[in-house]
């Protein structure tokens, strides 16, 4: 039996993030292919300007603000969608930071944001979509991690960590979700020139674009795959590596980042004043 795939026909398309990157060019590209699209995000100029981008497509863009850190946010977008809109059909749970992070200068705030926007907050958009979901016997749901989740890269302990956690939280969801008729997919990009990107400390190699990263989840979507993830060749190259033994993987992620050379940065004063001071 084939899982549920959903089309512009079934209902709503939500995507969070959906202001900048990934999440605009997907909102665009749904939009393109006859979808009516909620698009999430606090910055509401932006939202309206995609709006109005989308103003002459198939489908169209429905502007409902929030903060994905704001559970309450995201119980009023949903009750918005169900009550204004229509049933919630494909969810794409995209919002996210990518905040670098040295062992040399560990700050708290790096830790508490990356996982209160990519960790916290697709939960809060999880529990209202799974409710609706549950209760209409289909639906669809996507979860935009990273191949940065499959292992240690410098500079990603946040960012990083948050996206093992929801390669995990997927996985796991799985088993009762198939059992509700809510199909759910794991998206894991490489790496996409978005502004989580621009400033790396070290090369990015295989970077494609936010409308080729569009092209490849909307493709996804429409597949009977668990995980959607590209450039493939990349993408299972960042698998392969992580099977590797710890000794001769640290070796290789030293060699192609160059990390063993960068020297430490001089640690300035703590942007929090410990307790003890």
């Amino acid at each position: 039996m084939q899982a549920f795939v959903a089309r512009p026909e079934h209902g709503i398309a939500w995507i969070s993030g959906a202001s900048s990157g990934i999440g605009r060019a997907l909102a665009l590209k749904l939009a393109g292919d006859g979808y009516k699209v909620a698009v999430t995000a606090r910055d509401h100029e932006k939202l309206a300007e995609l709006q109005a981008e989308a103003s002459d497509f198939s489908g169209s863009i429905i502007v409902l603000d929030g903060d994905v850190t704001n559970a309450e946010d995201m119980e009023h977008v949903l009750a918005s969608i169900e009550y204004e809109h229509g049933t919630l059909a494909l969810a794409v749970f995209n919002a996210g930071v990518n905040l670098p992070v040295h062992a040399e200068e560990l700050k708290l705030v790096d830790f508490e944001k990356s996982f209160a926007v990519n960790l916290q907050g697709v939960v809060n958009c999880l529990i209202p979509a799974v409710r609706h979901m549950k209760a209409k016997g289909q639906g669809q749901i996507a979860i935009v991690s990273s191949v940065s989740g499959y292992g240690g890269l410098p500079t990603n302990a946040a960012y990083g960590a948050t996206n093992a956690a929801l390669i995990n939280m997927a996985e796991s969801l799985k088993f009762d979700l198939d059992k509700m008729g809510i199909r759910i997919q794991l998206i894991n990009p490489g790496f996409v020139d978005t502004l989580a990107t621009k400033g790396s400390e070290y090369p990015l190699p295989s970077m494609i674009s936010v409308d080729e990263a569009a092209e490849h989840i909307s493709a996804g979507l429409k597949s009977q795959s668990f995980e959607v993830t590209f450039p493939k060749r990349f993408s299972y190259m960042m698998k392969l590596i992580n099977l590797l033994p710890y000794a001769l993987y640290f070796r290789l992620i030293n060699r192609f980042t160059g990390w063993r050379e960068r020297p430490l940065k001089k640690r300035g004063r703590p942007a929090v004043a410990h307790p003890a001071e």
